[in-house]
């Protein structure tokens, strides 16, 4: 039974994550949409909610033709467009769509054709896949043109043009002027970035931004040699495919965005390096709505006006966060974290940074599903746990298990709760950090219950539901408050 003025919350923030979950009949024009509408969001008094199309249709409503309801995940042979646009865009900056993939690739990860693929990003972009390529690309060039004293050359490479030849062309073409115009003096540029290995870009969010209760949460996380938190910043190392480096990371609240110095040995993937900072900060989350809607619920209203601008902090590596999860099942954050420690120390590569904390990388998944469970066992992790930790990793390798923003989070929980040792709690955690799902709501977890007044599992999710669509970011303040 759908909660229409939860619905109404969805539907206000136009969230593709939604899209598919619920309907929304419009009694003043007689149409219904999906939540993912372009058309302006209409009074809530207006609005009747449907778990299916069929049920807006036998209530008398018609089909949208702007959002066309039959496109909704499930109705339709090509059945989920708009998030398959979505997910087009995060896979371009995941690096899908760069080193000459060809549509015929691309389409095939999403199991369409090719003319499938044109028309679905035509549709709901309104623009070719090979337009939305060349914008991105382009807005790309122009940012790193503008913060950062990168040579034109290789900006040219890391915005994902073949040549620095097509670069030029593009850019003149679209902007009507060379890249160089943007440069007050470029010879004196291309000098001073060989005197320094890092640039610095900017991430851009709403405001208001906790950033010191996302340091306080991360630091308490802190894998040792492979992050470091300050007072005032958060470092770590990385490796994306073939590439490893280092970022730093800061907060400008004045320019209401955090500032990502990064080596320029990660310049080559910087669209996936940004697309996975954004998702690890939150950066696009609509804070006005979702502290409105929480703080209406006297069991948070406090916390949430203590804490404004608090944000539900995500995953940098996806398969990373949930080696952290199964480990935190029934202990500690600090002891989970001290085993977390002991597994980079056995299995992550060493890496040479100037910073004496950063000396290795999170060890991936083909390094764990190669270990003995008796390996693992060794660093103090139960046999149970370490089976549930090499299956984890066999599944991920496999690609049978995507652990990334975007994905279906119940597909991805019910994956994950097919593995020996996942239980609800575990998945839910998974959901909420590593897919970014924002209702996700771990209701076994002791914190959560204790919080709410010891109450049961049972009856945290009775309470937990005024708080949906959000309940991931209702988590957040009932941990913060503890």
């Amino acid at each position: 039974m759908i909660d229409d003025h939860t619905a109404y919350q969805a539907l206000k923030s136009h969230d593709s994550r939604f899209d598919g979950v619920f309907f929304v009949g419009v009694s003043s024009t007689g149409i219904y949409c999906r939540p993912i509408c372009p058309a302006k969001t209409p009074k809530e008094e207006n609005c009747r909610f449907f778990e299916s199309a069929e049920g807006a249709e036998k209530a008398g409503f018609r089909p949208c033709l702007r959002c066309r309801p039959e496109l909704a995940p499930g109705l339709a042979p090509v059945d989920h467009a708009h998030r398959i646009a979505h997910q087009i865009v995060q896979q371009m900056n995941e690096g899908l769509l760069e080193d000459g993939t060809g549509l015929e690739e691309i389409a095939a990860h999403f199991e369409i054709s090719s003319r499938q693929l044109r028309r679905i990003v035509q549709k709901e972009l309104g623009v070719s896949p090979i337009e939305l390529i060349q914008t991105r690309r382009l807005l790309l060039a122009k940012q790193l043109l503008t913060e950062t004293k990168l040579p034109v050359t290789e900006i040219a490479f890391a915005s994902g043009f073949s040549s620095l030849r097509r670069f030029n062309a593009a850019f003149s073409a679209q902007y009507r002027m060379p890249p160089t115009s943007l440069r007050k003096d470029v010879v004196k540029e291309q000098k001073a970035v060989n005197c320094s290995q890092t640039s610095t870009l900017q991430l851009s969010y709403r405001p208001p931004y906790d950033w010191q209760g996302m340091l306080e949460f991360l630091s308490a996380r802190t894998i040792t040699e492979v992050e470091c938190v300050t007072e005032e910043s958060y470092s770590r190392t990385i490796r994306l495919g073939r590439h490893i480096g280092w970022v730093r990371i800061t907060h400008a609240p004045e320019r209401h965005a955090l500032m990502v110095e990064f080596t320029h040995s990660l310049t080559p993937v910087l669209p996936s390096l940004l697309e996975r900072l954004r998702n690890l900060f939150d950066l696009s989350a609509r804070p006005d709505l979702i502290t409105a809607h929480l703080a209406k619920d006297p069991l948070l209203t406090d916390q949430v006006l203590k804490y404004p601008g608090l944000r539900v902090p995500g995953a940098f590596d996806g398969f990373e966060m949930a080696i952290r999860a199964i480990l935190g099942q029934q202990i500690t954050v600090k002891a989970a974290t001290t085993i977390a420690c002991r597994m980079v120390k056995a299995f992550g590569e060493k890496i040479e940074t100037p910073f004496p904390e950063l000396t290795r990388l999170s060890p991936g998944a083909e390094e764990i599903s190669r270990a003995s469970v008796d390996q693992i066992a060794l660093l103090g992790i139960v046999s149970a746990r370490s089976r549930c930790i090499i299956a984890l990793a066999q599944a991920y390798q496999a690609g049978n298990l995507i652990l990334k923003s975007g994905s279906d989070p119940e597909d991805a929980i019910r994956r994950l709760v097919a593995l020996p040792g996942i239980g609800q709690w575990t998945a839910h955690y998974i959901a909420m950090r590593a897919l970014r799902w924002p209702d996700a709501f771990p209701k076994e977890d002791i914190a959560i219950r204790k919080s709410l007044g010891g109450v049961t599992s049972k009856h945290a999710e009775v309470l937990s539901q005024p708080w949906r669509p959000w309940r991931s970011y209702a988590v957040l303040y009932l941990w913060r408050g503890m």
